[in-house]
């Protein structure tokens, strides 16, 4: 007879889960045995967060939901933040804690939380279980509600007790529910659609994250002649060299190319939710200009901006039922406009700075050391800006940035990166602010050997805050700026050999530390001027 953690163990394997990521605790030691024997790589991390952010990472290369496993109270608040940030940026993943025993559940016990009422307002499922039997049912419901729809984390609170005892029950068997075909009458009026405009664009989001996903991208916009724009850090979706490409959705898009936008006929917004981001501030599309949407949910859809067109079907599916395009307006000149501001938009004129290097002149630097296939992980903060902006991201590449704007990502997503895929080059780029929130995930790199290529900004302050307080409170700097540690020592305590970057004149090193085999910690002494506003 088996026990519920097997049962659950067995389900994760059946369906292609081959690695989870831990911090341990005694809430869920029968699911530790029960992995022990299992065809699962158990990665033991130092921060349930760290554990989390690597999840998310495993989860955006795979497509399978990344697995989490935390104990109760203080291991579950930890890893909340992964959550959201799997909410955020549209990725399954299971997080699985171990909670006291059933028979103390809602009786205050030691470290008992209430996880339905913690995490229901933004998670796709949480459910708990107080007998061996309901296990098998319900992580078959975490797992379809993880990946059906928009993905999204699903949390199972799993007693102690109720782990370690026998369940007779199988999993029910899982088919993936798939979005429906659009209605023939949808293609074809999407197809009107573009036969008539003569100044379209596609935004492209979450919905294309998949090899398919990209190569029906490609193919769509060459077909039809659209230009394509991406969403919010989702910049490997589309070749950036094309002509095609017009450019992302972000923070803050120039003036010129808001109101270039702002003269679409028509905006095919598919796979995407239409963000507060997206959407420059819910300013765009604007009234008048026709939409297009397709969402896996239905519950984004004529939210914000009511759609001539809105479906819940997939993406890629409609680009191969509209078939071939037929006679339509010119739109070369309308293609070659989006893409000359979008390359103005790319460039970095060198300057010079007292207190260190611009970091976008870095950043175009190691993106162009990156292989055809590398791969580059970014934590949140004003640092990853130019990686978005003035990099030139080509098929095959790989960026992993969290959506949500959650700093701490950067390292143990590219712990993630190396253990999934341990022939390519992981860059990490982290600023100062972040590397000490989950840098301790450094400790795993080290014990399995991972050759990472850390490349760590130093301006000694909080700069994207910097930059909002200067904004709006000149001069009066608070709460933004600190001091840091030795990071050469620090990094050389891990394994790493250290490059520093100080003036361009070091550019020439840092590629060489990037390109040779082996981990590397490259740090930046990173220009905070460059950045503020007056810099401009």
């Amino acid at each position: 007879m088996s026990t519920a953690a097997e049962r659950l163990v067995g389900f994760l394997v059946e369906h292609g889960m081959d690695r989870a990521f831990c911090v341990p605790g005694e809430s869920y030691i029968a699911l530790l045995d029960a992995l022990h024997d299992a065809p699962m790589d158990l990665v033991v991390c130092r921060h349930e967060g760290g554990a989390g952010f690597a999840a998310i990472a495993d989860a955006k290369l795979t497509g399978r939901p990344g697995v989490v496993l935390v104990s109760r109270g203080p291991g579950a608040c930890n890893a909340a933040i992964a959550l959201h940030t799997a909410e955020q940026d549209a990725v399954p993943l299971i997080l699985l804690i171990g909670q006291v025993e059933a028979r103390d559940l809602r009786r205050d016990a030691f470290q008992e939380i209430d996880y339905g009422r913690m995490f229901g307002g933004f998670c796709k499922f949480v459910g708990e279980a107080t007998r061996p039997e309901q296990v098998p049912e319900l992580i078959a419901r975490a797992y379809a509600a993880a990946m059906q729809g928009v993905p999204g984390p699903v949390v199972l609170s799993l007693p102690e007790d109720v782990l370690a005892m026998e369940c007779g029950v199988a999993a029910p068997a899982i088919i993936p529910a798939r979005p429906a075909l659009p209605a023939p009458a949808e293609v074809a009026r999407i197809s009107d659609l573009l036969h008539l405009a003569e100044r379209p664009i596609l935004l492209a989001g979450h919905g294309f994250e998949s090899a398919e996903g990209r190569a029906a991208l490609a193919r769509f916009a060459a077909q039809w002649e659209v230009p394509v724009a991406v969403s919010f850090r989702r910049q490997d979706l589309f070749d950036n060299a094309s002509r095609f490409y017009a450019g992302d959705l972000g923070l803050r898009n120039p003036d010129a190319q808001r109101e270039a936008f702002a003269e679409a006929d028509l905006i095919l917004a598919l796979g995407t939710r239409l963000t507060d981001i997206t959407t420059q501030g819910y300013s765009w599309p604007a009234p008048g200009q026709r939409l297009v949407h397709l969402c896996a949910d239905p519950k984004h859809l004529n939210w914000h901006f009511p759609a001539e067109v809105a479906m819940t079907a997939d993406p890629v599916q409609l680009m191969t039922v509209l078939g071939a395009p037929g006679r339509r307006p010119p739109r070369g000149e309308w293609i070659a406009r989006l893409r000359a501001l979008h390359v103005a938009d790319c460039k970095v004129t060198p300057r010079d700075w007292q207190d260190g290097l611009a970091f976008a002149e870095v950043a175009q630097v190691v993106h162009a050391a990156l292989p055809a296939d590398g791969i580059i992980t970014l934590d949140a903060g004003t640092f990853g800006a130019p990686f978005y902006r003035k990099a030139i991201w080509r098929p095959g590449q790989r960026l992993l940035a969290p959506v949500s704007g959650a700093m701490g990502f950067g390292v143990p997503a590219a712990v993630a990166a190396l253990l999934r895929e341990p022939g390519r080059t992981v860059v990490c780029g982290v600023g100062d602010g972040g590397i000490l929130m989950t840098g301790g995930e450094m400790a795993v790199a080290l014990e399995r050997r991972l050759p990472i290529k850390l490349l760590l900004s130093e301006n000694l302050g909080y700069a994207s805050i910097r930059i909002h307080q200067e904004r709006q409170h000149p001069g009066r700097v608070s709460g933004t700026m600190f001091a840091n540690p030795d990071f050469a020592h620090w990094a050389q305590a891990f394994g790493l050999p250290v490059t520093r970057v100080n003036t361009r004149h070091d550019f020439e090193a840092m590629r060489a530390a990037i390109a040779a085999p082996g981990p590397a910690a490259i740090l930046v002494k990173t220009s905070m001027q460059a950045v503020l506003p007056h810099a401009a």
